[in-house]
């Protein structure tokens, strides 16, 4: 099983802040953006005088009520074609799990979200990486090099739109390829949406349910988490129009009985969040992208692509190794008294050697300390050891 790049450096973090350190957390997408009202009163208000067991597909009503809100992004569906889970992670386990078989392949472009390695090994998957280029963004690679990869154990293609860890959003044409070669091929097409509410700049985002002719083929993960700044209350779903799959997924779900009630009382809830608080949330996220990549982007040495979806952003350093570096900056390093946690690129992807040289940095701190972050990284780039003497900006290894 595969180490967290996101958290396997906390003992690390945890023994600097005891040394009195202050450490900016930009390794793990943990918002300081306020839980909306319409979730902590359902959670306050709990209606019920027992808390039991729901479904072990979810309460009946908070599934049709998300039937309404997929409306909202042209995504029709029954809301039998919803199914609960423990968080988004639960989600991808279980669609793990249900379409494949040990042994089985599934490619998945990276860098890709670290936990799809995790529970692909877990279910016995192979991970086929595809690997994006820093370079153009990490846009999607050319489908000539996803037909390269398919062999007859190949059995999905998963893509997370907007992307953990890059931030780069897939255009409505890359869906749609990827939709053709899964109809070819007839593949499973597992598709994160999680960060659908956070695209930039006046680009929308084109969920894979909205394609005609592979009704069958997609699996679509979904979660609270981000979307309200509420991570804790590990709520996800499972989507498909795909019977078969449902059913067997069920039989996962019946074995760990119900998602959490309360969570799903306060996910229902949260679907009469107002559109005000998600313009604000963006208009926030937007200022934290700039001001992120834009001090980045000044430092010598460093590249960062300006990412249009998610709160995410990836960057390559004038380092020798990125594992090395983001350790040696909880154990070794301080200006003012305070360093800052990175995500080191290596854990997601799956090609060895990959990202070598990169880091994830989540942009969910407040300006302020955003500010004070990336100060703190120009900083400690000057004294690094183990930095790279580089003419013009850094790239990828």
């Amino acid at each position: 099983m595969p180490a967290s790049p996101i958290r396997k450096l906390v003992p690390y973090a945890e023994k600097a802040k005891k040394q009195g350190r202050k450490v900016y957390h930009l390794n793990i997408g943990q918002p300081d953006i306020k839980t909306p009202d319409t979730m902590l009163n359902a959670i306050k208000n709990f209606p019920y005088p027992i808390i039991e067991y729901t479904h072990s597909a979810g309460i009946e009503s908070y599934r049709r009520k998300l039937v309404d809100y997929y409306k909202k992004y042209q995504i029709d569906l029954d809301y039998t074609e919803i199914m609960i889970t423990t968080g988004g992670s639960e989600a991808i386990e279980i669609a793990m799990m249900t379409c494949f078989n040990e042994g089985d392949e599934i490619i998945v472009p990276e860098p890709f979200y670290a936990n799809y390695n995790g529970f692909g090994c877990a279910a016995g998957v192979t991970v086929k990486p595809i690997t994006s280029d820093i370079k153009t963004g990490f846009a999607l690679p050319p489908i000539s090099e996803f037909e390269k990869l398919i062999t007859p154990k190949t059995k999905g293609i998963m893509i997370c739109n907007p992307n953990n860890p890059t931030g780069y959003l897939y255009s409505r044409a890359e869906i749609e390829h990827l939709g053709a070669l899964v109809k070819e091929h007839d593949l499973f097409f597992l598709v994160d949406e999680v960060y659908r509410e956070f695209c930039y700049d006046g680009h929308e985002h084109f969920s894979a349910m909205r394609l005609k002719g592979v009704g069958d083929n997609v699996i679509m993960l979904d979660s609270v988490s981000k979307r309200y700044s509420a991570c804790g209350l590990r709520i996800g779903a499972l989507i498909t129009r795909n019977k078969h799959v449902l059913d067997t997924a069920m039989k996962f779900a019946q074995a760990r009985l119900s998602p959490p009630t309360v969570g799903q009382v306060a996910g229902e809830a949260a679907i009469n969040t107002p559109d005000a608080y998600f313009k604000e949330v963006e208009a926030e996220y937007v200022s934290r992208r700039n001001l992120v990549v834009d001090m980045l982007n000044k430092i010598d040495g460093v590249f960062c692509p300006n990412p249009k979806g998610a709160f995410y952003c990836f960057a390559s350093l004038p380092i020798d190794d990125a594992d090395t570096f983001c350790q040696w900056l909880l154990e070794g390093f301080e200006y003012k008294g305070e360093t800052v946690m990175l995500a080191p690129a290596s854990g997601f992807y799956s090609t060895k050697g990959q990202g070598k040289n990169e880091v994830r940095i989540a942009y969910v701190l407040n300006t302020t300390d955003l500010k004070n972050a990336i100060n703190c990284l120009e900083q400690a780039l000057l004294v690094y050891p183990g930095r790279l003497v580089m003419k013009g900006k850094a790239v990828s290894n």
